[in-house]
């Protein structure tokens, strides 16, 4: 038993330190996307603090989706929430899944590098629209009455730089349209639809998304437009970004067929080798 323990312990450290290698070659010719995308997620961050100072709260506006969903209450708001973090938390699992599992399609850099695309490119569009018009927060801390509706004059730069972290994250107002847990939601599902090999897991994503919508309307966090912005929004952002690049190489062809995506040096120098050949008479096949 402890024999065998240790053998499989001993193949499984070799796929690791396998992908691993294949990896940090990734990362070495795309870290500039990673850390592009990364650092815009504070932006975004600042930016939903920001607008916070602006915020006015008022009486809740007259919402379809708050007609038609009974409220959760706010001692409930925690499943709105816990269902994200499982949709959040479950992608990021199966990312890094090639670094344990045989058989693959995807390189998680890559793959990254994709989803921060969509990611950006969407809180730019949120960005913009809930600077442009600020509607008073449904949210129960968000209302009239409550101290945390409004923000004073920051004291000093820090407490808008520090986010005031992490009060000023989670109890935020005017960020609203549209719903940034949409953001994630729908890349997440998304980019699984396109790279994820599991049908069954494929539909209770989207059943999730949904679950997810609705939970968001019932616990009162953003009003319905927010929501339904988002699922237009985002897949469109999807649909034009993935006109625009290339497709991801697909790791689950055979094994000849398995080629680590080159870079922007290598190409240039297989270029170069291509047009020496073809000045020379010589193909892949041999001389003319």
């Amino acid at each position: 038993m402890t024999v065998h323990v240790a053998r499989e312990a001993s193949k499984l450290w070799k796929k690791i330190s396998a992908e691993t290698n294949v990896e940090i070659k990734l990362l070495s010719g795309n870290w500039k996307y990673l850390l592009g995308g990364i650092v815009f997620q504070y932006i975004h961050g600042l930016a939903a603090r920001g607008v916070h100072y602006l915020h006015r709260p008022g009486p809740v506006l007259q919402d379809m989706g708050f007609l038609l969903i009974p409220e959760l209450g706010q001692e409930n708001a925690y499943i709105s929430e816990s269902t994200f973090g499982i949709i959040f938390f479950s992608f990021v699992l199966w990312s890094f899944h090639p670094f344990v599992y045989q058989n693959k399609k995807i390189y998680t850099v890559l793959l990254w590098c994709r989803v921060l695309a969509y990611l950006v490119a969407s809180q730019i569009l949120r960005i913009i629209t809930f600077y442009s018009t600020q509607l008073p927060g449904p949210n129960y801390h968000c209302r009239e009455g409550s101290k945390l509706s409004t923000l004073p004059p920051p004291g000093s730069p820090f407490e808008v730089l520090l986010l005031n972290f992490p009060r000023g994250v989670f109890y935020g107002c005017g960020d609203l349209i549209f719903s940034s847990h949409m953001i994630f939601t729908l890349v997440f599902v998304n980019t699984y639809q396109q790279y994820g090999t599991k049908r069954f897991i494929k539909l209770c994503g989207w059943f999730l998304a949904v679950i997810q919508s609705v939970l968001i309307i019932a616990s009162r966090k953003h009003y319905s437009v927010d929501v339904v912005v988002a699922w237009y929004a985002v897949n469109l952002v999807i649909f034009f970004i993935n006109k625009k690049l290339p497709e991801l190489p697909d790791r689950s062809l055979s094994s000849s067929q398995q080629i680590l995506p080159v870079t922007s040096k290598d190409k240039s120098v297989k270029s170069k080798e291509e047009q020496y050949n073809l000045l020379n008479g010589i193909t892949t096949n041999g001389v003319h």
